[in-house]
């Protein structure tokens, strides 16, 4: 897709530089940054996650439930690995 933006100067060259040094088009040096900023992004959403995960189970009783402890010993002693 075609779009327009506007960039500082001397992002701008340092674009060109970069297409230069890669022979890659300024659009792609510019594709290859927005992309490693959005994989950047979703990894630190991902380890945010985790950690209100983590602090949530710091609080609350996370334990099977006896019955089901019980259960799943039973039937895992039954099952063929």
């Amino acid at each position: 897709m075609k779009t327009a933006i506007s960039v500082p100067d001397d992002i701008f060259h340092l674009s060109e530089t970069l297409a230069k040094k890669l022979k890659i088009s300024r659009s792609a040096v510019f594709a290859m940054g927005v992309k490693k900023l959005g994989d950047e992004l979703k990894e630190q959403e991902e380890e945010d996650l985790t950690e209100r995960i983590n602090a949530v189970c710091s609080e609350v009783n996370t334990s099977l439930d006896p019955a089901i402890r019980k259960y799943q010993r039973r039937t895992i002693g039954r099952s063929e690995w």
